[in-house]
C-alpha cells in the first residue's frame, strides 16, 4: 500500500510529491493519510514541504504515535527525527507547474490538480487498508488542507466495512464525509459499485462537486465512480497482473450536473 502510492508520488504526472501543483506563492504543499482497516490505525500529515514522499511520513505516524494528524513544520521536525532525509521545497517544482502557475486569471482554471492518488488494497485474510497523497489544488492559499489527510473524508479503512480513496474538491468531500459515506453504505449491504455511484450522485447532486473514488471490500469486491471527465485507474489481481485499466467513466455513473 505504502509502497504503491510512494510511486506514484515519484511520478511527476500526477498531483502528489514531486510534480505537484503550486501553491498562490508559488511552493510545493503536501498531504497524505495511511489507514488499516483491521486496527482502525490511521497516520496522516498535511502542509508538509520538504518530503519527497509524505505518505510514508504518514506512515510513521500510524505506527510510532499515538496523534492521528502532524502539519507543517511539526510534521516536518517528527520526520528528521525518524531518520526521514528532507528536500529543498525546490525540487519537488517541476517545469511543467511552473509554466501553467503563469497563468491569468488563477491556476485553479488552468491546472485544478485533480490528479491526487491514492490505493485501496486487501491481503489474503481480508484485511483491507487505504492510502491517499496529494498536493491540492492549484493556486491555493498556502496552509490549505483539503480531504486527502482527513480520516472519513479522502479516505477510510475499516475490515467491517470497506477501504475507500477519494480525489476531486476536498472541500466538498469534507463537507459530506464522503469516505465513510462510503464505507457505510457498503456496511448496510450495498455493493461497492453501488456505494460509489450512490456517493458521486450525491456529492453532485448536494453541492454541484467534481470527485471521483475507488472502494474495495474486504471479500475482494471493487468499485469505481466519478463525474470529472476523466480519472485514471487500475485493478491489480493477487498475482502482481493488471487485471483492469481505465481513465474514463463508464456510461452509468453519475456526472456533474
Amino acid at each position: 500500500m505504502e509502497a504503491a502510492v510512494a510511486a506514484l508520488e515519484d511520478d511527476e504526472a500526477f498531483n502528489a510529491g514531486r510534480g505537484s501543483v503550486l501553491t498562490a506563492d508559488g511552493r510545493v504543499q503536501l498531504d497524505a493519510m495511511i489507514m488499516d482497516g483491521a486496527t482502525l490505525a490511521v497516520g496522516a500529515v498535511a502542509a508538509v514541504e520538504t518530503i519527497s514522499n509524505p505518505v510514508s511520513l504518514a506512515r510513521l505516524v500510524m505506527d510510532r504515535l499515538p496523534q492521528v494528524l502532524l502539519v507543517g513544520e511539526g510534521a516536518e521536525r517528527f520526520a528528521r527525527a525518524q531518520g526521514i532525509a528532507t528536500v529543498d521545497n525546490a525540487t519537488l517544482v517541476t517545469d511543467r507547474r511552473r509554466t501553467r502557475a503563469r497563468g491569468d486569471p488563477p491556476t485553479a482554471t488552468l491546472d485544478p490538480g485533480h490528479d491526487t492518488v491514492g490505493a485501496v488494497a486487501r491481503d489474503r485474510y481480508g484485511n483491507v487498508a487505504a492510502a491517499t497523497s496529494t498536493g491540492g489544488i492549484a493556486g491555493k492559499p498556502a496552509g490549505r488542507v483539503g480531504d486527502s489527510p482527513i480520516p472519513g473524508a479522502g479516505g477510510y479503512a475499516d475490515n467491517e466495512l470497506a477501504a475507500i480513496s477519494c480525489t476531486g474538491e476536498g472541500e466538498a468531500m469534507i463537507r459530506l464525509v464522503l469516505a465513510k459515506w462510503v464505507a457505510d453504505r457498503v456496511g448496510e449491504g450495498r455493493a461497492p459499485q453501488e456505494a460509489a455511484d450512490a456517493a458521486i450522485q450525491r456529492l453532485g447532486t448536494r453541492l454541484g462537486a467534481e470527485a471521483g473514488l475507488i472502494v474495495l471490500d474486504r471479500t475482494g469486491r471493487w468499485g469505481v465512480a466519478f463525474n470529472a471527465p476523466c480519472m485514471a485507474w487500475a485493478v491489480m489481481d493477487g498475482s502482481g497482473a493488471v487485471a483492469q485499466v481505465a481513465s474514463r467513466p463508464p456510461a452509468h455513473v453519475a456526472r456533474r450536473p
